[in-house]
């Protein structure tokens, strides 16, 4: 089958590798549909580089139809359709039982202490091969695959993967009430979706930040009050002018470790990405290595005794962050993993009402196909063409 697979920095590349099988009885085979390039894939194409061997399949958004069972798998059929989620969670551990689908006791990583696996993402996250490919191999397919209906395109479904989910814990855990008041930093997929979804969930006002034009301007077309980020000091000035001088209620940092503004990090992404695997995985294990400029926003601009939720992926080990002002503020912080299954009977009801309230429909700014991957990966990471969300089509 075809499949884009990594071969170093900013190296992707659609190769002919070996179809998948079932495994283990709790396996299925889909044939993809669709599967779509997430902003975390950035991060395996321009620092994750020593946790991926050449060749490894990338992508953790698919969606298809159901092609081979295991014997164990009794709650699908051949030619179901199917998104999968990008977590891999067995449905009946202690984690899974608790909604904690991401931390899944069957299928942690124990040997680099992770959470559950994820598809295509990395030896830290169980090196299992992803989903930008002709065809997938889905473990404990007994609890993760989500059956959607036939009747609407791909897209309407297909970012329950990640996207959908993401966003909404993201806005779970930012705490927000009825008329709050919530900053978005960061309009990638996951910022400019949380942003929909905060506003779809009750907050009052929503303020996006971001430094790239066209993403602001469709904020601003979904009524959010846009800044751009590009002179951050006076971006925190102007939101304390127009929330009584306090900042916003809630703040989401949708960024995580590649944000701009960052040199010292950006250098050490870059001398990361030129040591040997070995050594590269140790500067990362144990040193600082995120760039934290949009973290440090978020924390300057929350108001006292608000809430701040982290959904941008980090990766360092040692990163410096101010402490005395998170105290001092009495600012609340949450992050993690998206645990995808957890949400999926919240967020469904906006995917069956055909009003289509939180615009999956037309999320997705390009579809190309699996052969234009590449180029697509090099136009999503340099932010062209308006480019905010690319559906590969194997």
């Amino acid at each position: 089958m075809k499949a884009l697979t990594y071969h170093g920095k900013r190296d992707v590349r659609v190769e002919e590798v070996p179809d998948p099988t079932i495994e283990v009885p709790t396996d299925a085979i889909i044939k993809v549909t669709s599967s779509a390039i997430c902003g975390s894939d950035l991060h395996l194409y321009e620092v994750l580089g020593p946790y991926m061997d050449a060749g490894y399949v990338l992508g953790h958004e698919p969606m298809g139809i159901v092609e081979e069972l295991g014997s164990e798998v009794t709650n699908l059929r051949v030619g179901d359709r199917v998104v999968i989620p990008f977590n891999i969670s067995c449905g009946h551990c202690f984690m899974c039982d608790t909604g904690l689908m991401s931390q899944c006791e069957t299928t942690q990583v124990r040997e680099m202490d992770k959470g559950a696996s994820l598809f295509g993402f990395t030896k830290m996250y169980g090196n299992v091969p992803g989903g930008q490919a002709e065809y997938l191999r889905v473990p404990q397919a007994q609890f993760g695959p989500i059956k959607v209906p036939e009747g609407h395109a791909d897209d309407r479904y297909l970012f329950l993967s990640d996207v959908l989910p993401t966003a909404w814990q993201a806005v779970e855990y930012a705490d927000i009430s009825d008329g709050a008041t919530v900053a978005v930093i960061g309009l990638g997929p996951i910022g400019d979706m949380a942003c929909r979804v905060a506003r779809e969930r009750g907050a009052g006002r929503v303020i996006a930040l971001d430094l790239v034009p066209e993403r602001l301007e469709r904020a601003r077309l979904r009524g959010d009050e846009v800044y751009d980020v590009t002179g951050e000091d006076n971006v925190v000035e102007a939101i304390r002018s127009v929330t009584d001088g306090r900042g916003p209620d809630a703040v989401i940092d949708a960024v995580g470790m590649e944000a701009h503004g960052a040199p010292i990090g950006k250098l050490a992404h870059d001398i990361t990405s030129l040591l040997p695997d070995v050594l590269g995985r140790k500067l990362m294990e144990t040193a600082g290595i995120d760039r934290l400029s949009a973290l440090h926003l978020a924390i300057d601009l929350v108001r006292r005794g608000g809430t701040i939720s982290i959904v941008g992926v980090y990766g360092g080990m040692a990163d410096p962050i101010p402490m005395d002002t998170l105290f001092d503020k009495q600012i609340q912080l949450r992050m993690g993993q998206a645990n995808v299954k957890r949400w999926v009977d919240d967020i469904m009801p906006l995917l069956e009402d055909d009003s289509d309230p939180l615009g999956v429909d037309d999320f997705a700014t390009h579809h190309v196909s699996l052969d234009e991957a590449p180029q697509a990966y090099e136009m999503f990471q340099k932010k062209q063409d308006g480019a905010i969300k690319v559906v590969l089509r194997p």
